[in-house]
């Protein structure tokens, strides 16, 4: 560990990017440029779904309609510096865009940790309060547990991103296609245990609570299920989960796998591989999961079909 009076304060780092040969680069380009692009579309358009179609007039699509414009910002803050690290290698990066990124990019995970508790949440009322639901869960509701958990998101990455960007660092080179917590406390020349509890702390308490809350709304939802009288019945409250326990398991399983622990612990491209699975393909899957087999969206796809040729008719 170097002297941190020694040490300079960089006014830029280093993006490294992945490290392949050019071909497989090139590539991995096309590749993730036709998956940004896709992801982009399908959020987008589940979000013009759920704003032009009465049909999807409900908690539970406008919830997932702010899961997809949360997904399009969250896709956006890091893959296009991993399609310049791809398209022309390893490029400089001015610290405080740096930070900001950090800081964005946390956020909004956090943030969809705590929406994906509220819609939890929603599920619960529906199936286990169904007579109290739409009291419970009016539109002013809806909009405060949205607006709550955007909140709470931003505000818990403060910690994290404050403490990252106060640290003298004396090496330059991010050994990642973006800023994030573990490669950038690699560069310090200060001892960063101590960061390290802290961030696991926030993180942790952040994702393993909601985590908790999740595991126990669900639990109350299965008991509720298992005491329908009839077989349809039950598979018909199973299949309105399912789709968002497959998204929890995806958002979860790739948050614990790199967080927790201490930052750094791991080979660095293990968390670059890893990385790709909660920044890019999870943003990708999840209107995938939300509509593939879900009748209402398609009807809805439908009717907003049947309105835009009867509207293209009439011109």
């Amino acid at each position: 560990m170097m002297d941190p009076d020694n040490c300079t304060w960089n006014q830029s780092f280093i993006l490294a990017g992945l490290t392949a040969t050019r071909m497989i680069r090139s590539l991995a380009f096309v590749g993730t440029l036709c998956i940004y692009l896709l992801t982009l579309t399908g959020n987008l358009l589940i979000i013009v779904l759920v704003k032009a179609d009465s049909g999807l007039s409900t908690p539970m699509y406008f919830f997932i309609s702010v899961l997809s414009f949360l997904e399009l910002w969250y896709v956006s803050t890091t893959v296009p510096t991993l399609l310049h690290t791809l398209l022309h290698g390893r490029f400089p990066i001015l610290s405080v865009v740096c930070f900001i990124q950090l800081y964005v990019f946390h956020s909004l995970g956090m943030t969809e940790c705590y929406l994906l508790g509220v819609m939890a949440l929603d599920r619960y009322l529906a199936i286990c309060r169904p007579l109290h639901y739409h009291a419970l869960m009016s539109r002013q509701v809806q909009l405060w547990l949205a607006g709550a958990s955007w909140v709470a998101g931003f505000s818990a990455a403060l910690i994290p991103a404050s403490l990252t960007a106060t640290l003298p660092f004396c090496w330059k080179e991010v050994a990642h296609y973006f800023c994030d917590l573990a490669p950038l406390m690699r560069l310090a020349c200060v001892d960063t245990s101590w960061h390290a509890r802290v961030h696991g702390t926030v993180i942790g308490v952040a994702t393993g609570s909601n985590f908790v809350l999740i595991l126990g709304l669900y639990g109350g939802i299965l008991r509720a299920v298992l005491r329908l009288p009839s077989a349809a019945s039950r598979a018909k409250a199973f299949s309105t989960c399912s789709s968002h326990m497959t998204v929890v398991a995806l958002f979860y399983g790739s948050a614990f796998t790199v967080y927790v622990g201490s930052p750094g612990s791991r080979p660095e491209g293990t968390e670059k591989l890893i990385a790709l699975v909660y920044a890019l393909l999870t943003p990708f899957l999840n209107p995938i999961i939300y509509t593939l087999r879900n009748k209402e969206v398609k009807e809805a796809v439908k009717r907003v079909a049947d309105r835009i040729r009867t509207t293209w008719k009439g011109l």
